[in-house]
């Protein structure tokens, strides 16, 4: 379909044109939709969660904590959700190729959520499962079970603040897409607007 569709015929000669015609015109202004769902101040908040879990699940791994092998997809998904904070900031401008580009991290950062919500409960389990392997253990002291213990809250603690953080970050992607499918239109053609044209009547002279 055309970008504007006239209703009349645009061809009509002046005597034969109507008073009134209606066209249908693309919205100039549909990419200020984007606009709407401040994504600057989602972006930075991306951008800070991320951060967060980043330098937590660095800690963690520095200091041999949790299981290595879940704590390296949970890093990568970080980053990606930080990429995708850089690019819901970026896309601000309201530049077509950057909002294309913004809806794709921002899928990919609703699937990485979704994801480290997966892992870090399976790393909740797995806790659980050493310091009850630790208290059967007859070579262990009360005290080296005593600070599993411990250690097992200070994780379950940041693991379930990390399950908040996560839920956070996957509305705000789901925020963020939603208008990006809004304003690329990858959901469906572009709404168009109609535009009603008044045109004076023809002046007729008279006959002296």
């Amino acid at each position: 379909m055309a970008d504007e569709e006239v209703a009349v015929g645009e061809s009509a000669s002046p005597a034969q044109s109507p008073l009134v015609a209606v066209t249908f015109q693309r919205n100039a202004k549909r990419k200020e939709k984007y606009l709407e769902a401040e994504p600057k101040a989602l972006g930075i908040t991306q951008i800070c969660l991320s951060v967060y879990n980043i330098i937590g699940i660095g800690v963690f791994q520095a200091k041999h904590l949790g299981i290595s092998e879940l704590n390296i997809p949970l890093l990568i998904s970080s980053l990606l959700i930080l990429i995708a904070g850089n690019v819901a900031v970026a896309a601000k401008n309201l530049h077509l190729p950057k909002l294309r580009a913004c809806l794709g991290m921002q899928i990919v950062s609703c699937a990485a959520s979704v994801l480290n919500v997966i892992l870090i409960f399976i790393q909740m389990g797995a806790l659980s499962y050493r310091c009850w392997y630790t208290k059967f253990d007859y070579n262990s002291t009360l005290t080296h079970e005593e600070i599993c213990r411990q250690i097992e809250t200070i994780q379950n603690h940041f693991f379930g603040g990390g399950v908040l953080i996560q839920a956070t970050l996957l509305a705000i992607s789901a925020t963020l897409a939603a208008y990006c499918c809004k304003v690329v239109n990858c959901c469906g053609p572009a709404p168009k607007m109609p535009v009603i044209t008044v045109h004076s009547p023809p002046v007729q002279q008279r006959e002296d």
